[in-house]
């Protein structure tokens, strides 16, 4: 029997201890598994850190460049100030301060330009260099003048970083400019001396870069449009002590031109805001009503296209109109309307418009007469262009001046001219608008024009036709009373 207890004890003891066991290997497995995963979490804390380390790197690199590219962006703004404050060319190499170089990374400098005389390239510039460094550099730059000049013709800027094909060149220049790095870049205005700016540096610690290159580029462009300025400065200098010389025989000549060039610019200003919007209306008329017809959904031509047909007529002859009067300015101002003078009957000519408005004047019930004596009646002209000048006077007359008025032609020979004078009983011009009546556009502002059609170049027309005959046209007037226009034509010899 105590065996048996003996036995049973032990073998719970047994099994307590299987458990127990069991429990430190389930305990141990655990703890492995997270040592591992600890050991994991290390290692990727780990490259998190090298990663941070390299952005940290690269971002205080960049942030040297950016740093630097600003600082050179500043001094070029400098620079490029301090060499466009003169206008001499002497000067201008004189405003490069040791200082702008130093701020962009450089403690030596040269310009050569090539002087086309000597054939040979002189020096503009040095900075950094001593007396016996600087003359064995000239001394070298004269004996390798062809490749210089190569570079400067096809304006390639080199530097301790070109490529392959430039490398054996590159570590000439080097040599010759005793520098560890380098930038050459050619200067090239437009007019006068090119040459070339170099740049360089015993300094191994600093690396060239692209964007080094491409500044001192933007800096040698900027020596070569001060040189243009002086050039061009120096050049108009000259010219203006030469004018200087003839100033006190042409200034009254000079002061005409000008205001002439003044009025023509302003007539030319006005000519192109009028016309464009003048055409505007007819275009837009005829471009309406045509479209409406090329439909072909009205079919054949009942009442109300026949009106439509009508009012692109009539604005096609608006337009037609204006745009020959146009033309005939412009080509009559540009010498390209040549006159066919040759000696005419006034009288017949008066007579021609009496009968071409006469159906006008009997609507207005209005009276026209004419007395142009016999010593005044031969005029050497183009008959075309006067009978357009009698028309517009005439015509202007007729719809500025009431039912039952008058109006007359009266002729006399003036001063070896023929003075025509046309009088009506109109409503006047107000003096303001006596000088201003004779430009393109201008309508006098009233009752009439505003309800009548027109265009304002009427006047202008005639003005410039009588001029080209070499006469001259000017206006008398008395509000309610009438006008008088008068003019002077050649007397046939």
């Amino acid at each position: 029997m105590i065996e048996y207890i003996l036995a049973t004890i032990i073998a719970v003891v047994a099994i307590s201890l299987a458990l127990i066991i069991a429990d430190k290997m389930d305990r141990i497995k655990k703890l492995h598994a997270q040592i591992d995963h600890l050991k994991t979490s290390l290692d990727e804390m780990d490259e998190q850190a090298k990663l941070i380390v390299r952005t940290d790197l690269e971002l205080n690199k960049t942030q040297e460049e950016l740093d630097k590219k600003v600082t050179s962006l500043y001094t070029l703004q400098k620079l490029s100030r301090a060499i466009s404050t003169t206008l001499e060319e002497n000067q201008i190499f004189r405003m490069i301060d040791p200082a702008y170089l130093k701020d962009l990374g450089f403690e030596k400098s040269c310009i050569f330009l090539f002087n086309e005389e000597a054939r040979d390239f002189h020096l503009v510039l040095n900075i950094g260099y001593l007396g016996e460094d600087i003359r064995n550099i000239e001394s070298q730059v004269s004996r390798d003048k062809e490749t210089y000049l190569e570079l400067t013709r096809a304006n390639k800027t080199v530097s301790a970083i070109s490529g392959a094909g430039l490398a054996a060149l590159a570590r000439k220049i080097a040599e010759t400019f005793k520098t560890s790095s380098f930038i050459l870049s050619p200067i090239t205005p437009k007019e006068g001396n090119t040459g070339f700016l170099i740049v360089g540096t015993d300094n191994t610690d600093i690396n060239l870069t692209a964007g080094d290159e491409e500044l001192i580029t933007i800096v040698a462009n900027q020596i070569g449009q001060a040189l243009d300025n002086a050039r061009l400065f120096e050049k108009t200098w000259r010219a203006q002590q030469d004018l200087e010389k003839k100033v006190d025989e042409r200034t009254r000549e000079l002061k005409v031109a000008f205001e002439e060039v003044k009025l023509i610019s302003k007539r030319k200003t006005d000519f192109i805001s009028a016309v464009s919007h003048e055409l505007r209306t007819p275009l837009t008329s005829i471009k309406g009503y045509a479209s409406i017809l090329l439909t072909g959904k009205l079919g054949d031509l009942p009442e109300d296209i026949r009106l439509r047909l009508e009012k692109i007529n009539r604005h096609s002859d608006e337009l037609t109109h204006m745009v020959n009067d146009l033309l005939d300015i412009a080509r009559i101002e540009s010498g390209r309307v040549i006159m066919k003078r040759e000696q005419n009957n006034l009288k017949d000519i008066v007579i021609q418009v009496a009968d071409l408005l006469s159906v006008q004047l009997k609507e207005k019930q209005l009276g026209l007469s004419y007395d142009i004596p016999a010593e005044a009646n031969t005029v050497f002209v183009d008959a075309s262009q006067v009978s357009r000048v009698l028309i517009n006077i005439v015509g202007n007359a007729l719809k500025f001046t009431p039912p039952k008025g008058e109006i007359s032609i009266r002729c006399a020979k003036k001063d070896g001219m023929i003075q025509i004078d046309i009088s009506d009983t109109g409503c006047g011009i107000p003096e303001e608008a006596r000088e201003a009546i004779f430009e393109e556009f201008y309508r006098v502002d009233n009752s009439i024009n505003q309800e009548a059609k027109g265009t304002g170049l009427g006047l202008s027309l005639v003005k410039r036709i009588i001029e080209a005959h070499g006469g001259k046209i000017w206006v008398k007037s008395t509000i309610g009373a009438g006008s008088t226009f008068s003019f002077t034509l050649p007397q046939a010899g």
